[in-house]
């Protein structure tokens, strides 16, 4: 963590600034309070870029506007029941809003806007205590009422207050706390984690499409993966993400095999350094393709004789149990079927190992990728967790031969758009048909023969599928 002395002078560098400057003369001058509250604070001190600038004030909203008006380029009324004006002043985009004491009916996690007169009493409603710190300006004061530095420093999560009235008014503060955990690299105090457990069923009142965004906020981190044991741990994965505590299967004496729920957050991790060494940006079909490629093997464990453990098609039903869920959390359609699709291919590569494909299994791996063959190149290699070094380095060398081959073929065969010789049209000029059935089961005959034995040309594909359709 960045020194206390360093976090102060970043701060003071930032009230130095042409834009907050001109912002705190502005309020001190109308006689109102104005802090630099939130997370710009808590990032001072843990030497992340101060890019959200967020402030506090007395004034409320017509003040607010009245006062950045003379002194900014824009304004935007973003929120004026909410008590928030946002402006540009000098190039820096801000938001100002008006001291909140906010209500809770118990009912649902909107709060009954209610405009409050202390900054103090605007602190004890925010989150988490890292967050729950200000900057009173122009003077320059920190104020941290509830601990926030104590918990910086000691890169602990915990609530102002009790946590139960915390997470009772705002359930979706426990999905927060898990994604700041893997976010900032910090633990949950003891009496938070207790809480998280008590309160996780008041998550009901939360929207899908909120607990949707905060898991997806977290699967977005560096490492994901204490957040999600935080989940699972506290019961709340069960409620939001089931498929992923049911990972945690009991293991039979006599019935040895992988941790399926250890291997599945190992497989996240490795995702997520290829995503990196591959220079790819983050990618959240990716992390949940590996995140949930296994969950269909609960449902298709089976012991056999001698005791051998199986999970046969446990690929083709976990994309079933992915599209269902993801569809069930509103994900939108292309992630869910991105998902599904590389979760159902995760398994085609591992019979590269136990004989030599030929050039058409090549193309049909490519081909049943389509433009998910990248992700699938990252998923298939980070499911290999095996602690066997040399069983690990023989597939990691066939994943690389295959790779190879793909690229050969590509480069001479143009294999990332696998399509036939002849196209839909030119099947039905040769055949005499109207668009309909007979048309589509031509171009699969012909994109059959482009897989097995590479392009063809026009002339021989049509010597081949006028001989197909007579002895249709």
């Amino acid at each position: 963590m960045e020194s206390v002395a360093r976090a102060v002078e970043r701060l003071g560098e930032l009230a130095d600034s042409a834009a907050v400057s001109r912002l705190a003369a502005a309020f001190s001058a109308a006689g109102h309070e104005l802090a630099l509250v939130g997370g710009s604070v808590r990032d001072a001190f843990l030497n992340r870029d101060l890019t959200d600038l967020d402030f506090t004030t007395s004034a409320r909203p017509d003040d607010i506007l009245a006062l950045v008006t003379p002194i900014s380029d824009v304004q935007w009324d973003v929120g004026r029941d909410f008590g928030t004006i946002a402006a540009r002043i000098n190039g820096l985009t801000v938001e100002i809003t008006t001291y909140r004491a906010d209500a809770y009916d118990g009912e649902t996690r909107k709060p009954i806007v209610q405009f409050g007169d202390t900054l103090e009493d605007d602190l004890v409603r925010r989150d988490f205590t890292v967050n729950a710190m200000a900057l009173r300006l122009p003077e320059r004061q920190l104020v941290d009422p509830w601990g926030g530095l104590d918990d910086l420093l000691a890169r602990r999560i915990s609530t102002p207050g009790a946590p139960e009235v915390s997470f009772g008014d705002d359930p979706l503060r426990m999905l927060r706390a898990a994604r700041f955990t893997s976010q900032l690299g910090f633990t949950v105090a003891d009496d938070t984690v207790r809480a998280m457990a008590e309160l996780a069923p008041r998550l009901e009142i939360v929207s899908v499409e909120r607990i949707s965004d905060e898991l997806s906020k977290l699967l977005r981190t560096d490492d994901p993966v204490p957040g999600i044991r935080l989940l699972v741990d506290t019961g709340i994965a069960q409620l939001v993400l089931p498929e992923i505590p049911a990972l945690r299967l009991e293991v039979d004496e006599h019935a040895h095999h992988k941790d399926v729920y250890e291997h599945s957050l190992t497989v996240l991790r490795q995702a997520i350094d290829l995503e990196k060494s591959r220079g790819h940006s983050v990618d959240l079909v990716l992390r949940l393709a590996a995140l949930l490629h296994d969950i269909g093997k609960p449902s298709t464990r089976r012991i056999e004789g001698g005791g051998v453990v199986t999970f046969h098609h446990h690929d083709v039903v976990g994309a079933k149990l992915a599209a269902k869920r993801l569809k069930a959390l509103r994900f939108d359609n292309d992630t869910v079927a991105s998902v599904a699709r590389l979760i159902e291919l995760h398994l085609r590569f591992f019979g590269y190992t136990d004989g030599a494909w030929t050039d058409s299994a090549v193309r049909r791996y490519v081909r049943d990728a389509g433009d998910q063959l990248e992700r699938l190149h990252i998923l298939t290699r980070a499911d290999v967790t095996t602690r066997n070094r040399r069983k690990a380095d023989r597939l990691g060398f066939a994943y690389d031969d295959l790779e190879e081959r793909i690229a050969a073929i590509a480069e001479a065969e143009g294999i990332a758009a696998v399509r036939p010789d002849l196209d839909g049209e030119q099947i039905m000029a040769i055949l005499g048909l109207a668009p309909g059935r007979e048309v589509g089961e031509a171009y699969r005959f012909l994109l059959d023969l482009r897989l097995d034995e590479g392009p063809l040309g026009p002339e021989e594909a049509e010597v081949r599928l006028r001989a197909w359709w007579s002895a249709r």
